[in-house]
């Protein structure tokens, strides 16, 4: 007998797609086979495990004890009041009125401030310096007539040192004199940055005029004054 064959089959269909499918099949059964683990479960079952009932231990209640508040203090015993008889005389004290009678007379004593050693700066000074040709001039305006008076003069004495010209010394000299008490220059003070410029400072100053001396209370004082001269080089 013939085995029957079909000519048109084809065997070799689909081989590729059954090789894959088991090829498959063989990797997972085969990683399966590497990842089976199995356990011991006699020491780790619910069975084995002994957990103590923490949650029925019972709790003793406390109570208060109320301790009864101390007794009041006793009150305290009345005193005894004893009786005295008042037998000795007591001296009664005389206060003498500190009030002087009308016929006394009160001597008031004036006690009159000396200004002979005082000097009276210019800026309070009741009745300042008069320069001569501020006579005429209102009281209110005099202390202004004075300070122009004083700038005039230094104006027109003013001569520059030649020392200090050559040396191109220049700067600012502070002077301060007092007006006495009867009207004359004196205690001439310099403060500057060369000896040639206070010297001439001072002979500026020196040929200030005689002036009616500051009043202070109508009586004659010492006024201090001071301003400043300026050398500078054109």
């Amino acid at each position: 007998m013939q085995p029957k064959k079909n000519l048109k089959a084809d065997l070799s269909k689909n081989s590729s797609l059954y090789f894959v499918i088991g090829l498959s099949s063989i990797l997972l059964f085969t990683w399966i086979a590497i990842e089976w683990k199995t356990y011991d479960r006699s020491g780790y079952g619910y069975e084995a495990l002994n957990v103590d009932d923490d949650d029925d231990e019972d709790v003793p209640i406390t109570e208060q004890i109320k301790v009864p508040p101390p007794p009041p203090p006793p009150p305290p015993a009345p005193e005894i009041i004893e009786v005295v008889e008042d037998e000795e005389e007591v001296e009664e004290t005389v206060i003498e009125s500190t009030e002087t009678d009308q016929e006394e007379i009160v001597e008031i004593v004036e006690v009159e401030e000396e200004f002979d050693d005082v000097d009276v700066p210019f800026a309070v000074i009741e009745d300042v310096p008069i320069y001569p040709g501020c006579e005429r001039v209102a009281k209110s305006k005099r202390r202004i007539c004075f300070q122009e008076q004083i700038n005039k003069h230094i104006k027109k004495n003013f001569r520059y040192p030649e020392i200090a010209q050559e040396m191109g010394i220049q700067g600012r000299v502070y002077v301060s004199f007092t007006i006495s008490k009867n009207g004359s220059i004196t205690n001439i003070r310099m403060r500057g940055p060369d000896k040639n410029l206070e010297k001439e400072a001072a002979r500026i100053i020196g040929k200030l005029p005689s002036m009616t001396p500051g009043k202070q209370r109508g009586r004659p004082v010492r006024v201090p004054f001071s301003i400043p001269i300026t050398f500078r080089l054109q």
